[in-house]
């Protein structure tokens, strides 16, 4: 009779086999008695299949949701053999919160009750990879559940439960910025840091303190008392950093035999002066919270970064890369190293300014001053090879860039363009041109500016009438001006789209004109004519070098000017004459006695605002110059006239260079 046997349906046996390598390994041969029944070997084989399977599936599982699960800095959802594990990983791996990555597990090895899997991590820290490989411990509970069984060395190799992991980031020294001849424009410079040690400061004292300090530095004693009161039992509360040597402009005497008050010598990367540039260079502070947010985990709480300007703009240039150290820390402080990653040095960025004129520039600006004072500026190129000498901002400016963004209705600095497009439809220079007390455009009455010589009223020559400006002559040849040739005369030079060569610039903008009015007033600089002491600065370099100059800042970003209709050598030559003549018989003859070169300049006042009460316009002051391989523009918001404001600058630049 056969050997069968009986295996009851309703009831789960255990599993037999004693090792198993998941998902690919061979089982053993299951040692069996010999049946005479093949649907009896059936009945029995189909059960401890399905608990190989099942054990399979649920180690495998297991094994995906705990790398699924590190992978998002977490141990949640993972079945736990210590439920608290969950909760000392997320301490351990705090530090490393703000870096991805990616673990992945690898085949499960099983024997009885136990099994482990290895688990391959890659950390993504600042560009960097962090990989390495650790083990998960396995072990099967009741029917047939598995769980994990952590240990801080599954999450990094050899990690007890009483060290921490801990990140040390160190920058190289910051890059300087240069000027073309090597020297640092910015570099790092002597700072004091002056505020509060409340370390070495009696609790009671520590208001009295701050509102004292306060009152030394010149700041706020209330918000600075507040601020020093919520701060910890041990720390420095900062309130001002000076530069070396300017301690007598912003520290009182007195702050020295204040309790508790300290000065903390440090180093900041700093123009030779607190105004040269600032509003292009910018500068470098602590970085805020929006500035980490936006890096992307570059920019770490307390790095020193650029925040505004050049120094922002090129700030991961000018900092490099940190060295990252990461270390496992003990209850001790002893440390031992797990990875490092060496950073990369800053490399220096090179400006065209030129340090002396940045700095004369800046001070013939430096009299605008005061609550009521103007904003002000002054540009000056190179006009052989477009670099950008000086950029100076008037201490009206209330920081902003006025000199390479700012944009205001040029004037009659704008002529030069309507003389190219003059030139451009036949006028030559002798041809002569109606200069009118007044003109009427379709019930718009222009007049000359006020103090506009009666001898050149009349009928005068296009050198006369562009010398001394008569605002009629140009307006009363309008219609021999195509509606597109004076964008085309602007393109030429090089007043329109400022390309990007990596500093904030605008040149100036020609729009098409809404009617006949607008065009009169466009030829004169009026209208919608806009244009930035850059652009200005650009027309005269244009004139100058005979070609459309593309001004540039960076050192090695220059850019290549491809107008529609390029400007001729011929007509250079007459638009230098007419600047030339401006100077010798016009509205800029105060010029004339400037040594060295020929000088050639255009005056410009152009209206704007509200009229007073004596229905007079405030007024922008304009002056372009030029004076041998250099091209000037002076702005001032609001004065006098071109010739009047803007010229007595012009001049003393010009006198100096």
């Amino acid at each position: 009779m056969p050997h069968t046997l009986a295996i009851d349906p309703g009831v789960r046996r255990p599993c037999q086999d004693d090792q198993v390598r998941t998902p690919h390994s061979p089982r053993r041969p299951l040692s069996l008695p010999r049946l005479g029944a093949g649907i009896a070997v059936a009945a029995l084989l189909l059960p401890l299949s399905a608990c190989t399977d099942a054990s399979e599936e649920a180690t495998r599982a297991l094994a995906d949701d705990l790398a699924a699960a590190l992978s998002g800095h977490t141990l949640d959802g993972v079945a736990l053999t210590d439920p608290a594990a969950a909760a000392t990983f997320q301490e351990q791996v705090e530090p490393l919160a703000d870096y991805a990555v990616k673990v992945s597990a690898d085949e499960v090895e099983r024997e009885g009750g136990t099994g482990s899997v290895v688990l391959h991590w890659s950390w993504d820290v600042e560009g960097h990879e962090w990989a390495y490989d650790t083990t998960a411990a396995l072990v099967e509970g009741d029917e047939q559940t598995w769980a994990v069984e952590w240990s801080p060395a599954t999450f990094v190799p050899d990690l007890t439960a009483d060290e921490r992991i801990q990140i040390q980031r160190e920058y190289g020294p910051r890059a300087d910025i240069l000027d073309t001849a090597g020297n640092p424009i910015v570099t790092m410079r002597p700072v004091g840091r002056y505020g509060l040690d409340k370390a070495n400061t009696p609790p009671d004292q520590v208001g009295t303190s701050a509102e004292r300090i306060a009152q030394a530095l010149g700041l706020d004693p209330a918000g600075f008392r507040a601020t020093a009161e919520a701060a910890g039992p041990e720390a420095f509360v900062e309130a001002l950093t000076v530069r070396e040597g300017e301690e007598d402009l912003h520290v009182a005497p007195e702050f020295s035999s204040i309790p508790g008050a300290l000065r903390v010598p440090d180093e900041l990367a700093l123009a030779p002066s607190r105004t040269f540039a600032r509003e292009i260079l910018g500068y470098v502070g602590e970085a805020t919270a929006e500035v980490v947010e936006a890096s992307e985990g570059t920019i770490r709480p307390g790095d020193r970064v650029g925040l505004a300007g050049l120094l922002a703009t090129y700030d991961s240039t000018l900092r490099g890369t940190p060295t990252l150290r990461i270390e496992a820390v003990g209850a001790g402080e002893e440390r031992r190293d797990l990875a490092e990653f060496t950073g990369e040095p800053g490399k220096p960025v090179t400006l065209t300014l030129d340090q002396a004129m940045q700095t004369e520039a800046e001070r013939i600006l430096s009299p605008l001053a005061g609550e009521e004072a103007p904003a002000s500026a002054l540009v000056a190129i190179r006009p052989s090879t477009g670099e950008i000498l000086a950029a100076a901002n008037g201490p009206g400016n209330a920081g902003m860039n006025v000199a390479t963004a700012g944009q205001y209705a040029p004037g009659s600095t704008f002529k030069l363009v309507t003389s190219l497009a003059l030139l451009r439809a036949g006028v030559t220079l002798e041809d002569t041109l109606s200069c009118t007390e007044t003109l009427d455009v379709d019930g718009y009455t222009f007049h000359n500016f006020g103090d506009y010589p009666a001898s050149a009223l009349g009928d005068v020559s296009f050198r006369t009438a562009l010398a001394n400006s008569c605002n009629t002559a140009l307006i009363g040849a309008r219609d021999r001006i195509e509606d597109d040739a004076l964008v085309s005369a602007a393109e030429a030079l090089g007043l329109g789209e400022a390309p990007d060569l990596g500093y904030p610039a605008a040149l100036g903008t020609v729009p098409a004109p809404a009617g006949e009015t607008e065009k009169a007033a466009d030829l004169i600089g009026q209208g919608k004519i806009q244009a930035t002491p850059l652009g200005m600065a650009t027309v005269a370099a244009s004139i100058q070098a005979g070609q459309t100059v593309v001004p540039h800042l960076i050192a090695d970003r220059t850019g290549d000017a491809e107008p529609a209709q390029p400007l001729t050598a011929d007509e250079a030559t007459s638009l230098r004459e007419l600047m030339r003549a401006v100077v010798t018989d016009g509205s800029a003859t105060f010029l004339g006695a400037i040594p060295r070169e020929p000088v050639g300049a255009k005056t410009g006042t152009a209206e704007y605002g509200e009229p007073a009460a004596d229905g007079e316009y405030p007024k922008h002051s304009w002056m372009i110059g030029t004076h041998g391989d250099l091209a000037v523009a002076v702005f001032v918001e609001t004065g006098e006239s071109g010739a009047k404001t803007a010229g007595p600058l012009l001049q003393a630049f010009f006198e100096r260079y």
